[in-house]
């Protein structure tokens, strides 16, 4: 085995990768509050429903752009320029053929939705942004096999203070609308730029048939589980704008950001990991095991009380923040989401490992269920309670991490109910205490007191009862078997 895929540079690559994809997430996430209150502040709800319709219709073409060959060049033990050049003439094609479509439908989503004329031009400042991205995928795919991820990051952490800074000025100065079109087209020529300076490599064109059926042999299966995920939560997003309308959609998309927002920086940061991990160590399904139960374990420590602290908390920020009350109407979204959200992330880990593992085809039947619940539960729900059908869904459909868990347990060894007693037991007892303090009232001083207290709680709960220091646990997560 040659030795950048040997164990200590497996665990030295991914312990620096995950701290480089958690500092990016933080700063990002600072980055982005800041930004985020900026806009929701100064602009109106339909207007930011617009964004998240038009950011759903691009990600309808990014999911139909790859048809699984990136993934299979991150899975396969070993590529070559053939993989790669295949790969990456494929890519372009597919890409150029959607955003013909994208922009000959042009006329028809304007109609369909009633688009202004900025919110037109945002959907083709996207299709460009998402060329560019396209061209990224290469590169990205080198340093994903390398497991460096600290130089992806660094690519991100500069797209994303591009964005967010950007976006904020134009949006102040009154562009309205137009601020993110003129933020997303300098975001995508700055992050391509970055991206090729890192990681260097000269576009080739040509396609070869015999690389092409061992890519599409893991590939297209993969990619149907995106192509899945597409229709079960972008296509659900446009189907949502048309029937709610815009200023539903608003208030939908801000309680799912808030609420996903601990996922995007913990979860997804590790999920991202795993992946090329576990293709790399398959044949040792202890160690799998052993990694599997410390990601469940760790994930509880850090998701269990931020969830308890926002679902408690985020009724207090709303009506502090200065014009923010005009969000309280999605409270009650924002805590259903908050619910199937913590229940979703002990489900993503195990479809990481079923891949990884070669099993993709337990991937499929899963998101083709959560598919195909999602089209008969979303319009009927819709039908009855309104903008609370699509959260009550997406809670119905997070409780299959039970069904998930137990299949897991047939691949690997690991115990799961004594990975998160500890943050579940800590986590209940520090929410009585914080409910009690909230009943005085709203207040900044409430607010801070609350979150302070809480977390001390919950600390010394975890250190008290189960001799649990969070710090140093994590520090271990990739040191010690």
């Amino acid at each position: 085995m040659e030795d950048s895929h040997s164990e200590k540079n497996i665990k030295r690559s991914s312990l620096v990768s995950i701290l480089s994809l958690f500092f990016q997430s933080g700063y990002s996430a600072a980055l982005g509050l800041a930004s985020n209150l900026i806009l929701t502040i100064v602009l109106p709800p339909a207007t930011f429903g617009i964004y998240i319709l038009t950011l759903a219709a691009i990600s309808f073409l990014n999911y139909t752009s790859d048809i699984g060959l990136a993934a299979s060049l991150i899975q396969k033990k070993e590529i070559t320029d053939d993989d790669v050049k295949t790969t990456f003439t494929v890519q372009q094609l597919l890409i150029i053929i959607l955003i013909t479509i994208a922009i000959m439908l042009t006329p028809f989503i304007r109609n369909f939705y009633g688009f202004p004329v900025e919110a037109v031009n945002l959907y083709k400042a996207l299709l460009f942004s998402f060329f560019l991205s396209s061209l990224k995928t290469i590169p990205s795919i080198f340093l994903e096999r390398k497991v460096q991820y600290q130089k992806i990051v660094l690519v991100q952490i500069i797209e994303n203070t591009v964005f967010y800074i950007a976006v904020s000025l134009f949006a102040l100065s009154g562009l309205g609308l137009t601020s993110f079109t003129y933020a997303v087209i300098i975001r995508a020529v700055i992050g391509t730029i970055t991206m090729y300076s890192l990681s260097f490599w000269i576009p080739q064109i040509g396609i070869s048939v015999k690389s092409l059926k061992k890519l599409l042999s893991f590939g297209v299966p993969f990619q149907t589980n995106t192509l899945l995920a597409l229709v079960k939560d972008e296509l659900v997003t446009l189907y949502l704008g048309k029937m709610l309308g815009l200023e539903a959609l608003g208030y939908i998309g801000w309680a799912k950001r808030w609420a996903e927002s601990p996922i995007r920086i913990i979860s997804d940061n590790i999920n991202r990991i795993l992946f090329p991990v576990f293709s790399r160590i398959q044949q040792d399904k202890n160690r799998v095991g052993r990694i599997i139960q410390k990601i469940i374990s760790y994930q509880s420590l850090l998701l269990v009380p931020i969830y308890a602290g926002m679902i408690l908390l985020m009724n207090q920020v709303v009506y502090l923040i200065p014009k923010y009350s005009k969000w309280a109407p999605a409270l009650p979204i924002f805590y259903l989401f908050c619910f199937s959200a913590i229940l979703s992330t002990y489900s993503t880990p195990f479809i990481n490992l079923f891949n990884a593992l070669g099993k993709v085809r337990w991937s499929f039947k899963f998101m083709l269920y959560w598919t195909v619940m999602t089209w008969i539960l979303v319009p009927l729900l819709t039908h009855f309670f309104g903008i609370y059908g699509f959260p009550l869904t997406l809670v119905f459909l997070s409780l299959t991490a039970v069904v998930i868990i137990l299949l897991a347990r047939r691949l690997v060894p690991f115990h799961f109910l004594l990975s998160v007693l500890p943050a579940f037991v800590a986590g209940l007892i520090m929410s009585a205490v914080v409910l009690i303090i909230i009943q005085f009232g709203i207040s900044l001083l409430i607010l801070l007191t609350s979150s302070l207290i809480g977390a001390v709680i919950y600390l010394s709960v975890l250190y008290i009862v189960f001799h649990i220091n969070i710090v140093t646990e994590i520090r271990s997560l990739f040191t010690h078997e």
